[in-house]
């Protein structure tokens, strides 16, 4: 066989070859959503189109909308950069309760990063996970995406994972600490709402803020019902929660009550996981005796401190909420899942909260 033939079988080889290696790859990354819910999940996140341009800009494609909360749950002082994205023609309703009723394939997108230094917010970011709420046949579907170190991907778990962070705080204190990256049924756990899953966030009372978006700033319920994501409705007969950090915004029964409602009430309602300790954690909350006053707790063991009541008026350190809000011990600590760290000012507010009250216990 002559050289130029020998050639020729090479060419045809290598372009075989080549052919063969881009049937193999994945698909490109979308230009735009592209939600299809018989291939959900997705195996990693760029598949869904969410973001454009750069992944971890985490700047939105179009008809992904951004969207905050007056008082957001704690997760380890994690920022969290938040989205929701609905078919085209479909908009959301509100119930009564003021929770926001999502249609069919509605996703929910929960980004959760630390900036290196809390003075510089936005810049240099570690994205760690974006969580997923997806609606599929009317029930809600969790997926977390674990974020790669070179902050290009980030891929499906299912088992959660570790991941060392650190940070500097706006007082310029160097914090270092393991960030846990949820497993599916620890997502559940929390979600858990009625023997189903829900989202827990996106109700009127916690929506009702302005949000500063790239066209300006804008009452945020306005937005979702200009870009068509909501029902027009009466959003003035929902009370919004307090603003927990802000003294200005509320007095401190409504902050404590708001911070309280968001970090504990999920669980701690009569349709939650935590129905049974008859604690009933809600910003609207009027039976003193539900919030933990001078209540004796059902099965709390270690996790009590050696305290005999949930709250006792006036005394904080007699006041097995702050205690366990205070513990970094897993078999003690509340909330149970979701952070590693105490929270140090929501415990000052808690801790002033108690303070004011008058009464005590017998």
């Amino acid at each position: 066989m002559n050289r130029w033939r020998i050639l020729q079988i090479f060419g045809v080889l290598i372009t075989f070859f080549f052919f063969f290696i881009e049937c193999q790859s994945p698909p490109a990354t979308p230009t735009a959503v592209d939600v299809q819910p018989e291939k959900i999940p997705f195996q990693t996140l760029s598949e869904y189109g969410f973001f454009k341009n750069k992944l971890a800009a985490l700047q939105p494609s179009d008809r992904v909308l951004p969207y905050d909360l007056i008082t957001p749950l704690f997760s380890d002082y994690a920022y969290k950069a938040r989205f929701v994205w609905m078919p085209d023609s479909v908009r959301a309703n509100v119930r009564a309760d003021g929770v926001v009723d999502f249609p069919e394939n509605t996703v929910l997108i929960k980004n959760f990063y630390y900036p290196k230094d809390f003075r510089r917010a936005n810049e240099d970011w570690q994205i760690l996970e974006t969580r997923l709420l997806v609606k599929l046949k009317n029930t809600w579907q969790t997926y977390t995406y674990a974020w790669d170190e070179a902050q290009t991907e980030a891929t499906l778990t299912q088992i959660g994972d570790f991941k060392p962070v650190s940070w500097t705080d706006e007082s310029g204190i160097q914090h270092d600490i393991e960030y846990v990256i949820p497993n599916k049924n620890q997502c559940k756990s929390c979600h858990y709402f009625n023997n189903t899953v829900q989202p827990i966030g996106p109700k009127v009372q916690n929506l009702n803020r302005t949000l500063v978006y790239a066209d300006g700033e804008q009452k945020q319920l306005e937005k979702w019902q200009q870009t068509g994501i909501l029902q027009t409705a009466d959003f003035t007969k929902f009370h919004s929660l307090a603003k927990w950090d802000n003294a200005k915004s509320a007095d401190l029964q409504a902050r404590a009550l708001a911070y309280l409602d968001v970090n504990c009430g999920h669980c701690h309602r009569a349709e939650g996981g935590a129905h049974t300790s008859g604690l009933y954690l809600l910003a609207n909350q009027q039976d003193n005796g539900k919030l933990g006053f001078c209540k004796t707790p059902v099965a709390a063991g270690k996790g009590s401190g050696g305290r005999k009541y949930g709250i006792v008026p006036g005394q904080p350190d007699a006041s097995i909420l702050l205690y366990r809000m205070e513990s970094d011990d897993p078999g003690e600590m509340m909330p149970e899942l979701g952070r590693v760290v105490e929270h140090r000012e929501g415990i000052a507010l808690i801790r002033a909260w108690i303070e004011s009250l008058e009464g005590g216990c017998e």
